[in-house]
């Protein structure tokens, strides 16, 4: 299949309708449907395994085993062993790439690195940016702040309120205490602090308290906990809720909503499992399968009658794809190895509003897991490894986040049944001053030899912003509750929703969000005349919310 390069998103074709569809090999009924099992769909499956109805979970990958190649850095990185992502194409250069997404049950946060941080509340204001304007929420900081403790007791969240000048208001302290430092983060923070810098522990969802338990966690940045010390989407919500009697479904992908007669609902998913499709109706649909593949979903579903996709008529849907542009930051002292084993403690957020020194935000700086030679290997594939092996040895690790933009031009089409995703980073200046910022501490911490790299299209595990959530639905994709304006029984709680995205990792807040958005269909659910479906054929006497 050749690959046809158009100018710019605006240029690519709307996806087709597709021919009538064959009988399927199995029709499924459920209460609630959620697509996709991450932090996102499973915190939402945890929230709801109480409620009373039916709730099916779809994940389109399987249960990761835990096994000794878990932490084999040369399975992990050399050999691609969990890397299960269908191949996406650049919309502006038609270059194919792999994409920083996983599908197991979990998601991607069988492989991130468990930093669970707050947004600010300024992250939910109108902020002026070196670039443009960072639009504000729909709600504000102070709604979520209920779900964001909830969140960080449910995800065994370990952190400590005071440290970071930028931490918003706190209800409740953190469940857990901070991670410490080991002895050369511990050496980094001092320097920081004498530089008068404000470095902090980082909130995260990693139980590693003692040195065993970090010998077990050092290679979990990026990879598998074979231990189970990592507060992932699958042992901590999507477990619970199977326990409490949801039901899921593995290897199983959805490859288009269906509409009902009134095109005011979604009556079924249609989905491949193996060489079977199957029906799976529902009365509630949750989309959670992340930012680009929920907004192709969508797209993919256009019929006849809704020619731009389901949930467009903003045309929005797959507009404003944002990322972080980041930057991978190795310092080395040549003479002083560093041992640390979870290096991944420390954050500073000095520069990440704008204040008296940089008149626009600059960012946010977190830890790396250690970088080890084979990750290195990857990047670097003719660097002879002993050379690789000796700077890792002897480096500091650092990720360098700026908030990435909104921007109509970025976005997600589905075309040739292809993903095509265009992005071109903007608000570069101000990430560029990050980096020489961090390069200055550094030096003076002790590590003078300095190499960065910044991320490009394939690094987008902090994707969001392609079903935007607002008050007007000529300019958002959902509701401020995260439901489409255009249909009444379709939520989306994935980072999709995302209005702007900020400059921080992502995965606290999308698990805040889901509960937050759990609350709303619970109350609906209990209330008279909730929703129902409009196709005929869908059995109406299931088991309702209590």
């Amino acid at each position: 299949m050749s690959t046809v390069i158009w100018k710019s998103i605006d240029d690519a074709p709307l996806p087709e309708a597709p021919a009538a569809a064959a009988a399927p090999d199995e029709v499924i009924r459920t209460d609630v449907a959620i697509i996709g099992s991450g932090m996102g769909g499973g915190t939402m499956a945890y929230a709801l395994k109480d409620c009373g109805a039916k709730v099916l979970i779809i994940e389109r990958g399987h249960r990761l085993p835990a096994e000794p190649q878990n932490s084999d850095l040369d399975e992990v990185y050399l050999k691609g062993r969990y890397k299960n992502a269908d191949t996406w194409y650049n919309g502006r250069s038609g270059a194919a790439f792999k994409p920083g997404v996983y599908y197991w049950v979990g998601g991607n946060t069988k492989v991130y690195g468990a930093c669970l941080p707050r947004f600010r509340a300024s992250d939910f204001e109108e902020t002026q940016h070196h670039d443009g304007t960072s639009p504000a929420w729909p709600f504000s900081y102070s709604d979520l702040e209920p779900y964001y403790t909830r969140a960080e007791t449910l995800f065994q969240v370990r952190g400590q309120i005071g440290e970071d000048p930028t931490e918003p208001l706190h209800s409740e302290a953190y469940p857990f205490a901070a991670l410490d430092h080991e002895p050369a983060i511990q050496d980094l923070a001092d320097s920081l602090r004498r530089q008068g810098l404000h470095p902090f522990r980082m909130a995260n969802g990693l139980d590693a308290d003692t040195p065993e338990k970090r010998a077990l966690c050092a290679t979990s940045d990026g990879a598998p906990n074979e231990a189970g010390l990592k507060s992932d989407a699958e042992k901590i919500a999507v477990n619970p809720a199977l326990e409490s009697g949801a039901a899921l479904m593995t290897d199983t992908k959805v490859i288009r909503l269906v509409p009902g007669p009134d095109g005011r609902s979604v009556v079924a998913a249609l989905a491949e499992r193996g060489d079977q499709i199957i029906r799976i109706e529902a009365d509630k649909f949750i989309l959670a399968a992340g930012a680009v593949n929920s907004a192709a979903l969508l797209l993919r579903s256009a019929t006849p009658e809704f020619p731009r996709g389901l949930a467009n008529s903003s045309g929005l849907v797959g507009r404003n794809y944002m990322v972080h542009n980041s930057t991978f930051f190795i310092g080395i002292n040549p003479f002083k190895v560093n041992r640390t084993l979870w290096q991944k403690t420390l954050g500073l957020n000095d520069w990440y509003e704008a204040g008296p020194t940089n008149r626009f935000p600059l960012g946010n700086l977190q830890m790396l897991g250690k970088l080890r030679a084979s990750m290195l290997k990857m990047a670097r594939s003719w660097a002879p490894t002993w050379l690789l092996r000796a700077m890792s040895d002897r480096s500091i690790d650092i990720y360098l986040t700026t908030e990435d933009l909104p921007r109509r031009s970025n976005g997600v089409t589905v075309a040739d049944g292809r993903i095509h995703v265009w992005w071109e980073p903007n608000n570069l200046e101000p990430h560029k001053e990050l980096v020489r910022r961090v390069s200055r501490a550094v030096r003076k911490a002790g590590y003078p030899v300095i190499f960065t790299e910044r991320m490009g299209i394939e690094t987008n595990s902090h994707q969001c912003g392609t079903a935007v959530a607002g008050h007007d639905p000529r300019t958002s994709v959902l509701t401020p509750d995260c439901r489409a304006h255009d249909l009444n029984n379709l939520w989306i709680v994935d980072s999709s929703f995302f209005p702007s995205s900020a400059a921080l990792n992502p995965a606290l807040t999308i698990a805040a969000n889901a509960l937050r958005v759990a609350d709303v269909i619970r109350a609906e659910g209990s209330a008279p005349g909730r929703t129902r479906s409009a196709d005929p054929t869908v059995n109406n006497n299931r088991q309702a919310f209590t």
